[in-house]
């Protein structure tokens, strides 16, 4: 006698949560902030808005997630290009070609010019962007600075890695106005320029 199994298995919460976040993700690119109502993010989802809420207290909510995963990307990146051994700009250069992809991945640029534009009119989102963002520079500078000179004072070191997120967060509007970037020679010149910025 065969026992009968139940091979149906329950969705873990953090299994639920990226079920959600990816339905939102794809409302958010099709329909912008406001256009991605719940119920839409919802039925994205195929799950009913009472089992967004249990996740998510809002859009904002699930805003918030979405950057807490690109920064916990972006941490995971940093802490492998330091862990290298040798010069650590040679580290960053070796990544650059898939950090240029990244940028120009126009599902990924279109997400991001959406809630930057809803963080221009919505100021919780704003303030969600530019704690990630505070973030973000930290781990960066944190990073950069066993590349920098003795005579930079902190302003100017600081100018110097913000210049270098302005060429990644250019590329990302780049991705939309001229898709058809030749990628491997921005490449050297990117590589070329973070040099001259950073050491």
């Amino acid at each position: 006698m065969t026992e009968d199994v139940n091979t149906t298995c329950r969705p873990t919460p953090e299994a639920r949560r990226q079920q959600i976040l990816d339905a939102a993700c794809d409302c958010v690119r099709q329909a912008g902030f406001h256009g991605a109502s719940m119920a839409e993010i919802a039925k994205t989802a195929s799950l009913s808005v009472g089992q967004i809420y249990r996740y998510f207290e809002n859009k904002e909510a699930i805003i918030a997630a979405i950057v807490a995963q690109d920064l916990a990307e972006m941490r995971e990146k940093f802490a492998e290009m330091e862990s290298r051994p040798g010069d650590l700009i040679d580290a960053m250069t070796e990544h650059l070609p898939d950090a240029i992809d990244k940028c120009f991945d126009l599902r990924r640029a279109s997400l991001t010019l959406e809630v930057l534009a809803e963080a221009s009119r919505n100021p919780k989102v704003a303030a969600i962007l530019q704690a990630a963002d505070a973030q973000e520079r930290v781990y960066a500078q944190a990073m950069l600075d066993r590349s920098r000179r003795p005579e930079w004072s902190d302003a100017e070191f600081e100018a110097r890695c913000e210049a270098v997120g302005l060429l990644f967060d250019g590329m990302i509007i780049r991705a939309v106005n001229h898709p058809d970037t030749d990628r491997e020679p921005l490449a050297r010149v990117l590589i070329a320029t973070i040099r001259q910025l950073l050491s």
